[in-house]
C-alpha cells in the first residue's frame, strides 16, 4: 500500500530510501523526518508498503480452569516465517495483496481492505516486567490453518516507524535499541515534538 502523502498532512513527497538486513532483503521506506545530531544525520522511516504480522492460536497456560482454556494471539518466532510464507502469500494474494519477505518486517503491496471494529483487536505487546502495559492495535486481514494451528494476518493500525541514520557512503543503517535509548532524550524535542 503506497501512502498517500496528504493523509500524512505534508504536501510533498517523501522520498525513499532502502533498509537492508543481514540477509540482504530490502525494505523501502519513505523519509519522514531527517534530522542532524552532532554532525550525523538521522531519519525517522515509515515503510512504503503495508507491515504484516503474524499470529498464531495458542492455548492460554495461565488460563483457570482446564476444561475451558482461553486461547490467545502470539507472534510467531523468526525462524517461523519461512514454512508459512508459502501459505500466507497465497492468502493474501486473495486479497489483491503481494506478501513480500521483506528485511525487518513482512510487508503487503496492495490497497489495505476496509475493515470494521470486528476486524480490529487490541493486543499486549508488553515485556515481562514492564511496569505499564503496552497495547498495539491491529487489523486482522486473514486467518489459515497449516499443521492443524491456526495463523492470523494483520497489520498494525499505528504507523510503523523505524530510526535509522545515513552514513558518510551514503547507505542507511537502523539505529540500535540501546543507542536510541542513550540519545532518545536528546532527540525527541527535535524530532518526536514536530511530528505532533
Amino acid at each position: 500500500m503506497e501512502i498517500d502523502p496528504s493523509l500524512l498532512g505534508e504536501p510533498a513527497e517523501y522520498p525513499v530510501v532502502t533498509l537492508r538486513d543481514e540477509d540482504d532483503r530490502e525494505l523501502a521506506c519513505y523519509v519522514e523526518k531527517s534530522i542532524d545530531v552532532d554532525g550525523a544525520e538521522f531519519l525517522l522511516l515509515l515503510p512504503v508498503n503495508l507491515p504484516i504480522e503474524i499470529f498464531v492460536w495458542e492455548t492460554d497456560d495461565e488460563a483457570e480452569g482446564d476444561d475451558d482454556a482461553a486461547e490467545i494471539l502470539v507472534d510467531i518466532e523468526e525462524e517461523d516465517i519461512d514454512r508459512l510464507f508459502p501459505t500466507a502469500r497465497a492468502v493474501l494474494a486473495e486479497l489483491d495483496l503481494l506478501l513480500e519477505r521483506s528485511a525487518h518486517t513482512l510487508t503487503a503491496a496492495g490497497d489495505l481492505p476496509e475493515g470494521d471494529e470486528e476486524d480490529c483487536f487490541s493486543l499486549d505487546i508488553s515485556e515481562e516486567g514492564d511496569e505499564h502495559p503496552v497495547t498495539e492495535e491491529f487489523q486482522m486481514l486473514a486467518t489459515f490453518f497449516h499443521q492443524e494451528a491456526q495463523y492470523t494476518l494483520c497489520t498494525p493500525l499505528d504507523p510503523l516507524l523505524f530510526f535509522a541514520t545515513r552514513a558518510t557512503d551514503g547507505s542507511i543503517e537502523l539505529v540500535d535499541p540501546e543507542d536510541f535509548q542513550k540519545m532518545r532524550s536528546q532527540l525527541e524535542n527535535k524530532l518526536f515534538d514536530v511530528l505532533d
